[in-house]
């Protein structure tokens, strides 16, 4: 299929682009050498970030910035706790599981002010909005988070549990699963899912659980509690690149498309727009819009760590302290309605 043909070109060139980083380090130029690792493996939502690179915002900070595949959440979180790199973009749901079991990581942008976990079918599914969805199969993958918090969907819906059947699919076998009508929707990443499904021709139906009122934290930037300690100057300098690139990428989406298939190509337009445009409505939930894109509170922390307790196995939610897990100390308040200039522009 030539989504997975797609996706298997972007991987190798991906690989060979992205060398293992090992810390921060002085550059060619004199600048600051930084590693940015990502949650999976190179994919279009990921295209904000090699963006704000190439248009110089990072230049700008003194930062040689280096942005590595990942292969999951938790890994990601690892390497930034051992120090194998210096900052991560990963689930805000692993980083509380992992900080609560002793990772020393601090959330410092939260980027996704929403999840992006969603319900996506075909477009002749027969499947329009969530009570189409009533008496169907979904697929998931078996032990994600999103298998496991799917009962908050049945409870807002008011369903029972056998109200939808859940199978498991393997991560690679889901598009293809679905397109070949093996079930009736799957239970995804709509950003990283609808692209693929977009790049096969099809227009996806789209059941986001924000629009139930499920409006959880997505992903965000995280960093060592020693590089905090050890240079917050670098953590700010990062964090103000990061928050000014990834807003004018989003402003400037089709020079952030141009950006990526340089630095990564093989992907489909339509797909990669799909994927950009998806990224960045992530941006922006009421909380981000009042006090500024990236950010977070105590009360939002806490309904994270409430629900990490309730769906994933989170032990002793009382003794977590939601001012541990974040910080909104290194953020630049921008609004949704700040236009951005490009260094380089």
């Amino acid at each position: 299929m030539r989504a997975r043909k797609l996706l298997a070109a972007a991987l190798v060139v991906g690989a060979g682009l992205l060398a293992t980083g090992c810390g921060t380090d002085a550059g060619a130029s004199g600048s600051d050498r930084v590693s940015l690792m990502l949650d999976v493996a190179v994919l279009p939502k990921h295209a904000p970030f090699y963006a704000a690179a190439a248009a110089g915002f990072f230049e700008e900070e003194g930062i040689d910035l280096e942005i590595m595949p990942g292969s999951g959440s938790a890994n990601t979180v690892a390497s930034v706790d051992t120090g194998r790199v210096d900052f991560g973009w990963a689930d805000f749901n692993v980083s509380i599981l992992n900080r609560a079991q002793g990772a020393n990581i601090q959330q410092i942008n939260l980027v996704q002010g929403m999840s992006a976990y969603a319900a996506l079918a075909l477009p002749d599914s027969g499947i329009a909005d969530w009570d189409d969805l009533k008496g169907k199969t979904v697929a998931t993958e078996g032990n994600g988070a999103m298998v496991a918090m799917w009962p908050a969907v049945l409870d807002k819906l008011g369903w029972d549990e056998d109200d939808v059947a859940v199978v498991s699919a393997a991560g690679e076998a889901k598009i293809p699963g679905l397109i070949a009508k093996q079930w009736d929707a799957n239970l995804a990443l709509y950003v990283s899912d609808a692209p693929m499904l977009v790049a096969e021709g099809y227009d996806p139906v789209v059941l986001k659980w924000a629009d139930l009122g499920l409006l959880y934290y997505g992903n965000g930037v995280i960093t060592s509690g020693d590089t905090i300690a050890n240079d917050p100057d670098l953590v700010e300098r990062f964090t103000r690149a990061l928050q000014r690139g990834f807003v004018w990428s989003c402003q400037n989406q089709e020079d952030t498309a141009a950006s990526f298939s340089e630095a990564v190509p093989g992907f489909d337009d339509a797909a990669l727009a799909e994927a950009i445009s998806g990224q960045c409505d992530l941006m922006w939930s009421d909380e981000s819009r009042e006090a500024g894109f990236g950010t977070m509170s105590d009360a939002g922390v806490q309904k994270q760590i409430d629900v990490a307790a309730e769906y994933l196995g989170l032990e002793n939610p009382g003794e977590q302290d939601p001012a541990d897990m974040y910080t909104n100390e290194f953020l630049e308040p921008l609004g949704p309605d700040e236009q951005i200039p490009a260094p380089n522009k």
